[in-house]
């Protein structure tokens, strides 16, 4: 049985509402592939490369103004996140950001930065979106 991107989506983000405070991206992976387990009523395999990251990917759109690339990464260099990649496009007065990040050495966790990151878009007045690595590779890999 193949599950739709969609349905991969609604399953994580029930897992993460039900763990509460305890989604930590270990919890939510184990507990997402037991339910897609018991939906699907096949084993889940892993291989080395879906080992779990550091990495999230931040996205952020909005209208264009000084100031917002500068504000985003003194955030995350303030909570010593290392930025791995980095793309921006302007188009007309519109600009969207990508920017893979690793934060295996931050003393924050994913929560911490995505409220700073909230924050920071709220001042900004843009949108700013920060997921785990390993819900995209979990999605492609299903």
């Amino acid at each position: 049985m193949n599950l739709t991107e969609e349905e991969i989506r609604k399953i994580v983000i029930d897992v993460i509402s039900d763990l509460g405070d305890k989604a930590t991206p270990e919890n939510v992976k184990e507990v997402v592939t037991k339910r897609v387990e018991s939906i699907s009523g096949e084993e889940i395999l892993y291989s080395k490369r879906d080992a779990s990251s550091g990495r999230v990917i931040l996205t952020a759109f909005g209208l264009n103004h000084p100031g917002i690339v500068a504000a985003v990464t003194k955030t995350l260099g303030d909570a010593n996140c290392d930025i791995q990649d980095l793309t921006q496009k302007l188009m007309g007065d519109f600009f969207t950001m990508i920017i893979m990040i690793d934060i295996s050495y931050s003393p924050k966790d994913l929560k911490e930065i995505q409220d700073e990151m909230y924050n920071v878009a709220g001042q900004l007045k843009i949108k700013i979106y920060l997921q785990h690595e390993d819900l995209f590779r979990f999605m492609h890999r299903i």
